[in-house]
C-alpha cells in the first residue's frame, strides 16, 4: 500500500455500526441497510471521525407514545426521537445512542406533506442522528444550521429539500 493510500485510509471513518430493530410489520417500511446507510450519511455530514455505534427501533403509535411522553411529557407519538448515549465517567465505548421513529406517524407525514415516504424516513432517520450528535433546533440560528446540514446530507443522497 503506498502512503497515500495509507493516508487515504486513515482519513476514512470507520463505518458505523447500526443496529435496526423492528416493532411493527415490515411493510412499507425500509430495510436495515437503508437505515445503515442514512446514518452513515449521516454522520459523514457531520464530519464524525470516531467510530460510532447507533440503535435505531422502529415503533408504532402506542409505543412512540409512551416513549414521547415518558421522556418528554409529550402524550402524542412522534416521528423521530433522538437518545444520546450518556456513558458513565470511564466508559469509552463508540455508542452515540439510540433513535425511535414511529412507523406511523412517518406514513402519515409524507402522505400530508406530498412527500416520497422513502425520503421522509431518510430524512427522520439523519435528523435524529443529528441530534446524537449535538445539533438542535430549539434557537433559530441553531435551526438555520442544522437544517442546512440535513439538506447537503440529504442531496448527496439524490433526495429533494425537505423543507421546500
Amino acid at each position: 500500500m503506498t502512503g497515500k493510500a495509507r493516508r487515504a485510509q486513515a482519513e476514512t471513518p470507520p463505518a458505523p455500526q447500526t443496529a435496526v430493530s423492528y416493532a411493527v410489520p415490515r411493510t412499507g417500511v425500509p430495510a436495515p441497510a437503508s437505515f445503515r446507510q442514512w446514518v452513515a450519511a449521516a454522520l459523514r455530514g457531520a464530519r464524525r471521525r470516531k467510530p460510532a455505534e447507533v440503535a435505531v427501533r422502529i415503533v408504532d403509535a402506542e409505543e412512540g407514545r409512551a416513549l414521547n411522553r415518558d421522556y418528554r411529557g409529550k402524550d402524542y407519538a412522534t416521528n423521530v426521537l433522538s437518545f444520546p448515549a450518556e456513558l458513565p465517567p470511564g466508559v469509552d465505548l463508540p455508542l452515540i445512542g439510540d433513535l425511535a421513529i414511529c412507523a406511523p406517524v412517518v406514513a402519515r407525514e409524507a402522505a400530508e406533506q406530498g412527500k416520497k415516504p422513502r425520503d421522509h424516513w431518510a430524512h427522520l432517520t439523519v435528523h435524529g442522528t443529528l441530534h446524537l450528535l449535538g445539533y438542535d433546533h430549539i434557537e433559530e440560528a441553531d435551526a438555520e444550521a442544522m437544517e442546512a446540514l440535513e439538506r447537503r446530507i440529504l442531496a448527496g443522497l439524490g433526495i429533494a429539500d425537505p423543507y421546500a
